[in-house]
């Protein structure tokens, strides 16, 4: 039960990620991945099957292998902290560059060491000199751009070089030995700073979509202060002269107070209509139109999503309450869940019509607890005598509102004062 109670927790953890925080992870793991891949096919492997069976040559060969295990190791507790200095989150990792360094020139001085006692058979060395640059150039490529990256390559490359020469080493081996390290940079670099690369892409493109979505709120907010500037403006500073002559007027006993009174209150009430079609336009949805949205932006991200229904016909008043609920549904589909399909139903039955949002792929924990956005859907709903459920029911989830087809005039319509106050319900989540 233990175990199948951690597969459970780590399966809801995956389903609780992000799209993009799913790749993240997915290349961290096959970064975790390689350095010991490459360790036991380059490093272990050649050099246990080819020592030479005296003492030296075993005692350093082993510790060659132990050491490799070593730098396998600190690859894997260090390598996040790398990724998070590219992507910008974490400063430079000095002290972890600083230990795989270390353990890279020890790699390479029992090699040396090794190769002057001749104990491995052929040129068998030369596998595990392609390895022992892997995992700190690997932290490398996520630390340093290019350009310093080749140039620690460069440093790496000659020292290799040169300290095989310096024992002996004079044939072609030497010239292997130098392809063989150089191939084991380029693996290391072009496996995570492609990778490092794409992730740093995918985030910039998300941080993006979420400033334009900030942006066109910030925009429609413009747009409505205008609107209301435009309508109250004028108005109110009529109003204010108005009232300052019907004053004076009054204070002289003038007749024509009178007047100018009924002109301030005929232009209240209309200020009033105004202001009561400004917000109505602000909040009203069709139907229609949020439906065709919503299924072009789940094809567009992968969501083949079929909808079902024609909402002609319908009171404006049910149309703009259900354009909230698709709204808010197709938000939790592309942010909450990992969907494959969706299909959204719009029905008219025994004077009630019946939208149906239905979709795979979204935790059934979740699911039962709702969100923020629910119980601003139901305030809505509730306003023109509609009701909404959700329910999750063997993977998938729905999300059902039911509006009279006839709905009684709800506050908003009565004063203008109701109106303005339900204004800042418009966003559902």
């Amino acid at each position: 039960m233990n175990v199948v109670g951690r597969m459970r927790f780590w399966q809801r953890g995956w389903h609780e990620r992000t799209k993009i925080e799913r790749v993240e992870l997915q290349s961290v793991a096959l970064w975790h991945a390689m350095p010991w891949l490459l360790c036991l096919s380059w490093g272990s492997l050649p050099l246990g099957l080819s020592l030479e069976p005296d003492l030296p040559a075993r005692l350093l060969g082993w510790t060659m292998i132990v050491t490799a295990a070593v730098q396998c190791v600190h690859v894997n507790r260090s390598l996040r902290r790398a990724l998070d200095h590219y992507l910008g989150r974490a400063p430079y990792p000095a002290r972890d560059l600083a230990v795989s360094r270390t353990l890279m020139v020890v790699m390479l001085v029992l090699a040396l060491a090794l190769q002057a006692v001749g104990g491995i058979q052929g040129g068998m060395i030369s596998f595990a000199l392609a390895f022992l640059v892997v995992p700190h150039f690997e932290a490398l490529a996520f630390a340093l751009p290019l350009r310093d990256f080749a140039g620690r390559f460069a440093l790496v490359e000659a020292t290799t070089v040169g300290g095989f020469a310096a024992i002996g080493m004079h044939d072609v081996r030497l010239f292997m030995i130098a392809v063989l390290v150089a191939f084991g940079a380029g693996v290391a670099l072009l496996s995570t700073r492609c990778g490092a690369w794409t992730l740093s892409v995918m985030w910039e493109a998300d941080r993006a979509r979420e400033v334009e979505a900030r942006l066109a709120v910030a925009e429609e907010r413009l747009r409505f202060g205008r609107d209301l500037h435009d309508v109250m403006g004028r108005n109110l500073a009529v109003i204010a002269l108005k009232s300052e002559l019907a004053a004076q007027l009054a204070r002289r006993g003038r007749p024509e107070a009178v007047d100018q009174m009924v002109e301030v209150q005929r232009i209240a009430q209309q200020s009033q209509r105004e202001i009561r079609e400004v917000v109505r336009g602000y909040r009203e949805v069709e139907l229609g139109v949020e439906l065709a949205g919503a299924q072009g932006v789940l094809e567009a991200a992968g969501i083949p999503c079929r909808v079902t229904g024609e909402p002609a016909g319908l009171p404006a008043a049910v149309q703009s309450a259900l354009g909230w609920v698709v709204r808010e549904g197709t938000t939790n589909v592309l942010r909450h869940g990992d969907a494959q399909h969706c299909a959204i139903t719009v029905s008219v039955a025994e004077g009630q019509t019946t939208l149906t949002i239905e979709n795979d792929g979204v935790p059934e924990g979740r699911a039962a607890t709702g969100g923020t956005g629910l119980p601003g859907l139901r305030e809505r709903l509730a306003a023109v005598g509609g009701t909404l459920e959700h329910c999750a029911d063997g993977g998938l989830f729905r999300l059902t509102a039911r509006v009279p087809v006839s709905p009684g005039t709800g506050p908003a319509d009565e004063t203008g004062d109701t109106l303005l106050a339900g204004a800042p319900g418009a966003r559902a989540s």
